[in-house]
């Protein structure tokens, strides 16, 4: 893997060196405003009062999510993918040292239950041009008074955590850094508190050492590749999230990271909110607030303006969809942090890849918000490359020696393109099928137009990426072990 990403990392330098610079294209996207005033002005004290009232019914939670892209003085459309492959190479070599470590016993279920409101809960996702990257924001309004800092949102992990005074060695980040000193309500987890338990201690501080088990704090530390990691304090915060219909509601005491030592790849954003199946993720930890096992979200098409969301709870609207379509999460473990599918085939143009079960199933497949493109084992990969090349109309020539994307095509003057079916079918017999903009990747100005899709180790897993996700509204349904698909034009929902 190590090989895979210094190849991968040395072919965009070199595309990087030799590209000039252009205005990036916005990829942007807002959720509506559910609470005007909490969207334009922030939370206050009323909404300690509003508690009592709001735990009479269960709301679903509704969050507002927005799209990072390249930012304004970055290269063109071209060179900002590629750096997303890089990323996510970046990505794929921890996901890969993350399963083989799963079994250590640090996931035990931990979070304690909370009282369900009567409606699903709302929070505020804007967008995220000006951070420049890959991945999806969501608005959080975090400590007292409420405060909002924007975080990546990522079902491919379970910590959230935000940089935090003091900032000994932090990222660059758009908009203030979180300060425990300014809120009231900012708490440490003790190195005793079974919580600790859940949380990896720094390098330096192996065995973890715990003198005085009700003071002494609880250090963490979370990595997501080579150049990526989070070192701080584990705490507790009152996080104040939106209602669907009655306003707001805070919720007090979720487990959170508090930064002091965070590097790598996160690009202005505060941190990160992670939705993996782990008892720390916000999806875990709120579960009883929205009142379900269940939360969805639909991301809008790269370079649109418009808005989207992610809801916590069940979205009527989805679940009515005629289109909606199940697939069977594969069985989870209490030390899962990723959503398994069971995939057994994939179809190019109609036709099954010859792609044996035991490459699909030797690294599994994880459906993922926070890679941008989508992976498939080595040989996988090569199968359906060719099963591409094969079936291409010859009216595309054909882009030998193109950097890390392949096949690539001159597409320069075409009007509208005709490529080739893809779909991924599963063990359960369903069937994903994607329209050609979430699989092929249309490079301007340069005219080219490449395969969203890469290769990881012959052993590697295979992820279902940001990209070929879009405009679909994604539903994980928890209660049934199950993810829904319907395709939506996301801007409208």
């Amino acid at each position: 893997m190590a090989a895979y990403c210094s190849l991968l990392l040395a072919l965009l330098l070199a595309l990087s060196s030799s590209s000039s610079a252009s205005a990036a294209t916005p990829y942007g996207f807002e959720f509506p405003q559910f609470n005007a005033a909490v969207a334009d002005a922030g939370c206050d004290g009323k909404l300690v009062a509003e508690e009592e009232a709001l735990a009479r019914r269960v709301p679903p939670l509704k969050l507002h999510m927005t799209h990072r892209s390249a930012a304004a003085g970055a290269t063109g459309t071209g060179s900002f993918f590629l750096e997303s492959a890089e990323k996510d190479a970046v990505r794929i070599d921890t996901m890969h040292r993350r399963v083989s470590l799963s079994g250590s016993g640090a996931g035990q279920r931990g979070s304690a239950p909370r009282r369900a409101l009567s409606e699903r809960v709302v929070a505020t996702v804007e967008s995220g041009v000006a951070v420049g990257s890959g991945e999806y924001l969501v608005d959080v309004y975090v400590g007292t008074p409420p405060r909002r800092f924007r975080m990546i949102m990522d079902t491919g992990s379970d910590l959230n955590w935000l940089q935090c005074a003091p900032c000994l060695d932090c990222f660059e980040q758009s908009g203030p850094i979180f300060d425990p000193a300014a809120s009231t309500s900012y708490r440490n987890v003790t190195c005793g508190d079974s919580r600790c338990g859940l949380v990896s201690p720094p390098e330096t501080a192996s065995p973890r050492e715990c003198r005085r088990p009700r003071s002494d704090p609880c250090p963490y530390y979370y990595w997501y590749g080579d150049q990526s990691n989070t070192t701080g304090d584990l705490a507790l915060e009152a996080f104040t999230v939106n209602l669907t219909a009655t306003g707001t509601r805070r919720v007090d005491g979720v487990a959170f990271g508090c930064g002091h030592r965070n590097r790598g790849l996160f690009h202005g954003a505060a941190g990160l909110l992670g939705l993996g199946r782990g008892p720390l993720s916000f999806a875990s930890q709120l579960r009883g607030v929205y009142g379900g096992h269940a939360f969805s979200y639909c991301l809008v098409e790269h370079g649109s303006a418009a808005g989207s969301k992610v809801i916590f709870g069940h979205d009527d609207a989805l679940l009515a969809h005629p289109q909606l379509n199940y697939t069977a999460f594969a069985p989870a473990t209490d030390t899962d942090t990723f959503y398994y599918l069971q995939l057994k085939s994939i179809l190019v143009g109609g036709e099954a890849v010859n792609i044996s079960s035991d490459t699909l199933a030797a690294g599994g497949t994880i459906i993922d918000s926070g890679t941008t493109l989508s992976y498939f084992p080595e040989p996988a990969y090569r199968a359906i490359r060719q099963a591409f090349i094969d079936r291409m109309s010859p009216s595309y020539p054909l882009i030998a020696g193109f950097p890390v994307l392949s096949p690539c095509y001159n597409v320069s003057g075409a009007g509208k393109i005709e490529v080739p079916e893809l779909s991924l079918v599963f063990a359960d017999g369903a069937a994903w099928e994607f329209p050609a903009e979430n699989y092929f990747i249309r490079l301007e100005p340069e005219g080219v137009m490449c395969l969203a899709v890469l290769g990881t180790p012959r052993s590697g897993m295979s992820i279902i990426g940001n990209y070929q996700q879009q405009n679909f509204h994604v539903l994980y349904d928890l209660e049934r072990n199950r993810l829904g698909f319907a395709p939506r034009r996301c801007a409208e929902v």
